[in-house]
């Protein structure tokens, strides 16, 4: 067994369960502060009740979260001793500062939320509901500080084969950081809103909670399309900036072998590397080059360009790129279809598009799993890049057997966390917002 395999599939299943709660995190936190302000402003109990409803259930996703975030930070010092030796002084840095100036933010505030609705005065419990949502994003933009300079390194020096932190700034706001950080919000926001959209639509199926459904489905199918346009240009930035900073893997990405001018961009195919040839390829003639350069006959780098060591695997890599590209492209779409009919004043009728939105909770999961295993794995061999290589970031003296053992013992505790989870929300959202909020 590969001791380097076996951690990277142990932290592969820690940080991707754990990633399905902190994005959500996002998108329930900016819709309950939309609900508050709108609540001060109209004095509408609807507003309260949905409010309050979205609460519970941040409290429950913030809980589950904030327990596999724990066991993923640990792995640091157990399965990859080496990588936090040779630059923890660095990536420490940041992590740090998420416990301290947005964890305890964000968790203190969201316990006057959860308990404190009778017993504060209205003015701060908006407040309270507003450091929810500032204290979760700063706690993601510093998480996405410690991830990005691994993905473009930056404020830092080599010394006695350790990293050293030389410029905080120049590290925190290295080359990737806003355009990575703006990306994952905004996934957030869509995870967030297709989410209340989706029990938003059970409700009006069911015919019950319909005042707060409509409210909830009007706000969300908002969010959904205005936010997934915004996903598209954003998501289009990042691309230049990897095309800029990991060349590799942006030809990874298009599966694109050979240095190119006027290189074109891979609609569909099945990368076969080994014999560096797209079977079933579908490309659009120079548009890859258009949209990275707005140059129609520039040269894109290939993946012949690097040492075979050094090139990410094309095919998982191509896959979970343009998977994520698809449902993205889908969201705009549910987008569009939902606001078309909320003007038609239809969309309660529409039975489709609601049993469609039921189904859709799940979608930006899948986007956002696939967008991270995209940009992890797209980094490899890396783990910091240029820096450090995964092979040698793991620990020497944790056997393959224990990492095993603990692996298996991890998927059987999250299979108990994530029944348990659902077990808690489907009996919170069977309540309803009027019950919730009684």
């Amino acid at each position: 067994m590969d001791v380097v395999l076996l951690s990277r599939l142990q932290f592969a299943l820690t940080i991707g369960f754990h990633f399905l709660f902190p994005p959500l995190t996002l998108g329930l936190s900016f819709i309950i502060v939309i609900l508050e302000t709108l609540y001060l402003k109209k004095r509408d109990e609807v507003y309260r009740n949905l409010s309050s409803f979205l609460v519970k259930i941040l409290g429950l996703i913030f809980v589950i979260g904030t327990a596999t975030g724990i066991v993923m930070e640990f792995s640091f010092g157990t399965n990859w001793s080496n990588y936090s030796r040779i630059v923890g002084d660095v990536f420490g840095a940041p992590l740090a500062a998420e416990g301290v100036f947005a964890f305890f933010l964000e968790s203190m505030f969201l316990g006057v939320l959860v308990f404190g609705r009778k017993k504060v005065s209205e003015k701060f419990y908006w407040w309270s509901a507003f450091f929810v949502f500032f204290g979760s994003h700063l706690s993601g933009l510093w998480i996405i500080i410690a991830n990005s300079w691994m993905q473009t390194p930056a404020g830092y020096i080599m010394q006695d084969g350790r990293a050293i932190l030389d410029n905080f700034f120049a590290a925190a706001v290295n080359h990737s950081t806003f355009v990575r950080y703006s990306h994952t919000i905004l996934s957030g926001w869509i995870m967030g809103a297709f989410f209340v959209a989706g029990v938003a639509a059970w409700y009006l199926l069911k015919n019950r909670n319909l005042a707060e459904a409509k409210v909830a489905m009007k706000l969300s199918v908002i969010i959904i399309l205005i936010v997934s346009v915004a996903e598209l240009f954003v998501g289009h930035w990042h691309s230049v900036q990897v095309a800029k900073t990991q060349p590799a893997k942006l030809a990874a990405f298009e599966a694109l072998y050979d240095t190119q001018e006027g290189a074109p961009l891979a609609v569909f195919g099945i990368p076969d590397a080994k014999n560096q040839k797209n079977h079933l390829y579908i490309g659009l003639p120079k548009m890859l080059s258009f949209l990275l350069y707005f140059d129609a006959d520039a040269k894109v780098l290939g993946l012949n360009e690097f040492p075979e060591g050094d090139r990410p695997p094309v095919f998982l890599t191509f896959m979970s790129y343009h998977i994520m590209i698809i449902l993205g492209t889908l969201f705009i779409l549910y987008g569009l279809i939902g606001v078309f009919l909320l003007f038609k004043d239809k969309i309660w009728d529409a039975k489709w598009y609601l049993k469609s939105l039921i189904i859709g909770i799940v979608l930006p999961v899948f986007a956002i799993q696939f967008g991270w295993i995209t940009a992890e794995v797209g980094r490899q061999p890396w783990v910091v890049y240029g820096i450090l290589r995964t092979k040698d970031a793991a620990s020497v003296v944790v056997p393959a057997g224990q990492i095993l053992f603990s692996l298996i013992m991890f998927g059987l505790i999250y299979l108990l966390l994530f029944i348990m989870f659902m077990r808690y929300l489907l009996k919170i959202i069977r309540k309803g917002p009027q019950q919730v909020a009684a």
